[in-house]
């Protein structure tokens, strides 16, 4: 299941819908991801989101940003569960999507689990029946979002918690998981693993992990390359630069043999001024030890 970038409400509703919205049919299922507190205006943009053809709406609840706060939406909101029901019953009676919740553990310095558990306990009340929960405090002062991923401490115990005290709902955990044996342990005791950073920067594990946890075959890194390279020709064909693409592709080659020599090529600005998808073709030669400059 792929998740959007959080999208919030006020760009869908005054800015450009298909930039923010349009998608490719191989990235299915892909949820939406919101971010807001008006019960209407989440509404109206589940409607859109139908419309768009997505399979899930997710409503943010865990960003710590400041630029967030001063929205009144985000991790601000595990204070107000009472709104957040609102905001999930609203969706949830505006399409038949699936609406589903990502949040924290604890916001600032409440580090009491009785604080996440009524939050979970209120807003499955108003029907959402997954919850996303990133295992750390979202510190709302002092701390950027980059530090809020890694600075709070991890506290796994209470998603699995979670999912002991509510076994009708699906838990799915988040935070700090970047290998496949943590991606198993953690399945022992929830319901799902969500990646982020460690996806962008390895996304084999992907691969990897579906093989083996559901029997999905994982196809070669070069067959992904050559289906990305034909996915570049049809974007540089519509205005897309050349270096919008590659730029997310440095990392399919983590960890293999010669994925040095991968990124330093799809990363040349000279050779991705030409704007040819072909420097791809050249890339995977040179990935998979069949070209010249593989030595």
């Amino acid at each position: 299941m792929l998740y959007t970038e959080m999208v919030t409400t006020g760009a869908l509703i005054h800015g450009d819908v298909p930039r923010h919205l349009d998608f490719n049919a191989e990235e299915h299922p892909v949820a939406l991801q919101l971010g807001g507190s008006e019960p209407a205006d989440l509404a109206h943009c589940a409607k859109l989101a139908r419309q768009w053809g997505y399979d899930e709406v997710n409503l943010n609840v865990g960003c710590p940003s400041e630029r967030v706060q001063r929205g009144a939406f985000g991790a601000c909101l595990m204070a107000e569960p009472a709104l957040v029901a609102d905001c999930v019953r609203a969706m949830r009676e505006a399409v038949d999507l699936p609406v589903t919740v990502k949040h924290r553990v604890g916001i600032d310095a409440i580090e009491d689990y009785g604080f996440v558990r009524s939050f979970v306990e209120q807003v499955s009340a108003a029907g959402c029946t997954t919850f996303i929960a990133h295992a750390r405090n979202a510190v709302l002062k002092g701390l950027s979002p980059k530090e809020n991923r890694e600075i709070p401490p991890l506290k796994y115990d209470y998603v699995h918690r979670l999912k002991l005290e509510f076994q009708n709902l699906t838990i799915v955990i988040n935070g700090g998981i970047t290998r496949l044996a943590e991606i198993e342990g953690q399945l022992e005791k929830v319901d799902g693993v969500m990646l982020g950073r460690a996806a962008y920067h390895d996304p084999w594990l992907l691969a990897v992990a579906g093989e083996k946890l559901l029997g999905a075959g994982a196809e070669s890194r070069e067959a992904v390359a050559l289906a990305m390279h034909a996915y570049a020709g049809r974007e540089i064909a519509k205005g897309t630069p050349l270096r919008h693409i590659t730029r997310h592709m440095l990392g399919l080659y983590h960890g293999y043999g010669r994925a040095k020599a991968w990124r330093r090529l799809l990363s040349d600005a000279s050779r991705l001024a030409a704007n040819d998808p072909s420097l791809i073709l050249e890339a995977i030669e040179v990935a998979e030890g069949r070209g010249q400059r593989a030595a």
